[in-house]
């Protein structure tokens, strides 16, 4: 898969600046109606959210710890969240908050598809927090999905720099540059990116459309990666997909090439309850 350019993914110093929400997982069979009462087959909590899942996902890619920026209510979630993703590989830079972590619940039906609700404010790291930004200058690539426009400058100092249209367009256009790679759902209104919406257009466009693959411009429509066992959830695919991009653009692969380590992260993923294997 790699160019005879590329550098092994585990010499890659990689980073995340970007949210946790603290999720519950329940598997039911269909949503519940209104008024009914429903049962779960299966339940687990993990701190997830674009962010953490990136990050987590860039740790296994690597074999090394990943440096996740990110923002957590100083509370008991909060702290929770730290250790389990200390656990899963990353070396959290973390602004403390007063309020509560986010929290959320994702259900997941019988057709895998996920329905979220999130509880509580988004906490993002931003510039002006005491984080050692400065350390984003020596990386060779950084995913952001949750920042200020003045933290997306610093992350510009990353040697690449991808991030999610979830940033929203205004503080994607507040902050004056131009991202390596803008990565996000086609099927999804809240990261549509309209044509000319941006005075500094990303370098690269990737829009992901689930089973049916994606396109990317420069470059065309490209394949999904088939799935290796069931599919089981579809929380995390898309983020699982833009950490794998940014590793394999990190490493010097082709955009096919790093689109499809992207799409083989989104396929694993698919594969396991909640975005990580236990």
């Amino acid at each position: 898969m790699k160019t005879s350019l590329s550098r092994p993914l585990a010499k890659l110093n990689l980073a995340v600046v970007g949210h946790v929400e603290w999720m519950g997982f329940v598997a039911v069979e269909k949503l519940p109606k209104a008024g009914s009462i429903s049962h779960a087959t299966a339940y687990r909590e993990e701190p997830a959210g674009g962010g953490a899942v990136a990050a987590v996902q860039l740790a296994r890619l690597t074999g090394t710890k990943v440096s996740f920026f990110t923002a957590l209510g100083r509370d008991a979630v909060g702290e929770q969240a730290a250790a389990r993703l200390t656990e899963l590989g990353l070396d959290l830079k973390i602004a403390w908050r007063d309020g509560a972590t986010r929290r959320g619940i994702s259900f997941v039906d019988a057709a895998a598809e996920r329905t979220i609700t999130v509880i509580g404010e988004r906490l993002a790291p931003e510039a002006e927090d005491p984080l050692p930004w400065e350390a984003l200058a020596e990386t060779d690539g950084v995913f952001v999905t949750a920042t200020n426009a003045a933290g997306l400058q610093l992350c510009r100092r990353s040697a690449l720099l991808t991030a999610t249209p979830r940033l929203r367009l205004p503080l994607l256009e507040a902050s004056g540059i131009s991202c390596d790679a803008l990565i996000g759902s086609a099927l999804d209104p809240d990261e549509e990116v309209p044509r000319g919406a941006l005075s500094k257009k990303p370098l690269l466009r990737i829009a992901t459309e689930g089973a049916a693959g994606g396109w990317c411009e420069p470059g065309g429509r490209y394949q999904a990666m088939p799935l290796s066992g069931k599919l089981v959830d579809s929380y995390g695919c898309g983020d699982s997909f833009a950490a794998g991009v940014t590793a394999g653009l990190a490493a010097g692969y082709t955009v096919m090439e790093a689109i499809q380590l992207g799409a083989r992260c989104g396929a694993e993923c698919a594969s396991v309850f909640g975005p990580y294997e236990k």
